[in-house]
């Protein structure tokens, strides 16, 4: 019920009354909290329906804190400082659902268009200059450094493994089979792996895996090649195994200046944080990932040969085998069919994408962090850019149909980009 003083909705159980030992009526106080407002919207994003705080009576004892679900802070606080943030985001509408002719959802974001040569931002929709992490798109970009170590030379490891090491691995039978090979030529033990041991990503190798009566294993992470790579560059220059994740690490050190420099990011324009994997992970501005993706594409216009070089190599490695960098169907590993495009995904609304003729990078971030707008962002901007071939588009059309269907096979919405 709502206690009109305040304006909060309490609790219905009476406060106790009873004169009993502090330990009583605190276990009945412990039922009395209070719900004096709604969470932020990042926090209702998330789940969270309600803040729960504690009845007036009970704000002196320190058993009784605010829930902020992340930090040791009042929810007040908390709520102020996520407006500020997403008030910052500088988003736009990118592409929308529509239902019998109403739309249904928009989906908010980002696109910057950059060019290889220089740099100069071509198309831009929204902030482009606001720092987002760059998540698994920095794959390839992570790998420059162990590269240039000679990790590959001293493992003897392949296009299939230098493609791994670019990979977002669903546990499909190839992509399994080339992480155990890079396990076993390059003497790192699994259990050195930072994360939890897991199930396969994908549904058919998940599903196939449950019936042979599988059991997780660190393998099976999606950022496993990744690691893998990292791991046996730690190994061949005898650092520590142990904290490899740190960002004091030297491994960690020099990959982050290699990330910043491939980007032409100065450290001061750059937020280190935590990725899901534990690595460190940079938030750059995003004309920057999408500068990276130019010279991805397009090394010679990178100013450091030799990186360029250990570039080109990754880039080349995911398209030639594409379906080992993400899985069959995915968008990026349709779009790495095309000899002509280099394309990543990455975590939370984040894509990125190359075009070797057109010497153009492409950075798109959806700011609700669904996959689902992807690709019809994606079909949008190479229309307007080409450098897909027909077959490329034709895929993509296919695979990601712009009509929506129901579970009966009707056309129940459309898909519309917006940019």
């Amino acid at each position: 019920m709502k206690n009109p003083k305040e304006g909060r909705f309490m609790s219905c159980r009476r406060p106790s009354t009873s004169k009993a030992p502090h330990k009583k009526a605190d276990k009945q106080n412990r039922r009395s909290f209070a719900v004096n407002r709604r969470p932020s919207p990042a926090a209702q994003a998330r789940g969270q329906l309600f803040v729960w705080r504690p009845s007036r009576r009970n704000c002196g004892s320190r058993r009784f804190g605010a829930y902020s679900g992340e930090h040791d802070i009042s929810a007040d606080a908390e709520t102020v400082q996520m407006d500020q943030m997403i008030g910052k985001i500088g988003d736009v509408p990118l592409v929308g659902v529509t239902r019998a002719g109403l739309v249904e959802n928009v989906h908010r974001g980002r696109i910057c268009v950059v060019s290889a040569d220089g740099g100069k931002v071509i198309e831009a929709h929204g902030d482009v200059e606001a720092k987002t992490y760059v998540r698994s798109t920095a794959k390839p970009l992570q790998a420059i450094a162990s590269l240039l170590g000679g990790v590959d030379r001293a493992c003897g490891w392949e296009d299939r493994h230098l493609a791994m090491m670019a990979a977002s691995q669903r546990g499909y039978p190839e992509q399994m089979e080339a992480l155990g090979e890079m396990l076993s030529s390059s003497g790192v033990p699994e259990e050195a792996l930072a994360f939890h041991p897991y199930k396969p990503t994908a549904s058919g190798p998940r599903d196939e895996w449950a019936k042979e009566g599988g059991k997780p294993r660190k393998l099976y992470h999606t950022c496993a090649g990744k690691h893998l790579g990292m791991l046996a560059w730690c190994r061949l220059n005898g650092w520590p195994l142990a904290g490899y994740t740190e960002p004091d690490h030297p491994s960690q050190q020099e990959i982050t200046r290699r990330v910043l420099a491939w980007t032409g990011t100065d450290e001061s324009d750059s937020a280190i944080g935590r990725d899901g994997c534990g690595l460190p992970v940079a938030a750059i501005p995003m004309s920057r990932i999408a500068l990276g993706y130019a010279r991805l594409a397009c090394p010679d216009a990178a100013p450091d040969p030799d990186a360029a070089q250990a570039a080109s190599r990754v880039a080349a490695a995911m398209n030639r085998y594409p379906d080992l960098v993400e899985g069959p169907g995915r968008l990026a590993s349709l779009l790495l069919r095309d000899p002509n495009v280099v394309a990543k995904s990455g975590a939370q609304g984040l894509f990125a994408i190359g075009l070797r003729r057109e010497r153009l990078g492409i950075a798109i971030h959806v700011s609700d962090g669904t996959e689902a707008a992807w690709p019809y962002i994606v079909m949008s901007l190479l229309e307007r850019y080409g450098g897909v071939e027909e077959a490329t588009m034709s895929a993509l059309t296919s695979r990601f149909p712009a009509a929506l269907m129901n579970d009966a096979g009707a056309i129940a919405g459309t898909w519309k980009p917006l940019v």
